[in-house]
């Protein structure tokens, strides 16, 4: 999860033109932005930049829209508009770096302060049966590391279908 801190500063860039129908908002919105990185739980934080423009209408004038953003007496709320910009522009799983690693699916340890972590597991007594048909005379692979070279099975060759 991601957002911003309660109490952050927001850094506005911002231009207010008169237009006939009320004041156009145009400019950036600058704001730090704290979480989690959704595959290891470590912290994630910077800044996110949106671009702003919306249109507010004078009280009394007919909108286009009914959800058109109207002006209160002389003033503009710029806080419904800076949050749905903010939230929209957040990323949906946020990493703390794009080859994050992530947490251990068997004991939690986190993967990225040590990739050569591994665990020896007994195999479900069910499944042993399959051990002799797997490659490599029953050694068991990391599916992270590379496959191993299939093996040609005795017997006919392929065929092909003929139509």
């Amino acid at each position: 999860m991601i957002g911003v801190p309660p109490g952050s500063p927001v850094e506005l860039d911002l231009r207010l033109e008169s237009v006939v129908e009320g004041v156009l908002v145009s400019g950036t919105a600058a704001v730090e932005v704290r979480g989690e990185c959704v595959r290891c739980l470590g912290e994630v934080y910077g800044q996110v930049q949106v671009d702003i423009q919306e249109l507010f209408v004078y009280p009394g004038a007919e909108p286009d829209n009914d959800l058109a953003s109207r002006l209160q007496g002389d003033l503009i709320d710029l806080e419904p508009l800076l949050r749905d910009e903010v939230v929209l522009d957040l990323p949906f799983q946020p990493l703390c770096r794009d080859d994050c690693l992530g947490l251990c699916v068997e004991c939690g340890a986190n993967v990225n302060k040590d990739p050569d972590h591994r665990h020896e597991t007994d195999i479900d007594p069910r499944w042993e049966a399959l051990r002799g048909i797997e490659g490599d005379g029953g050694k068991s692979y990391d599916v992270l590391e590379p496959a191993p070279q299939a093996t040609k099975f005795p017997g006919k060759s392929a065929r092909r279908n003929q139509e």
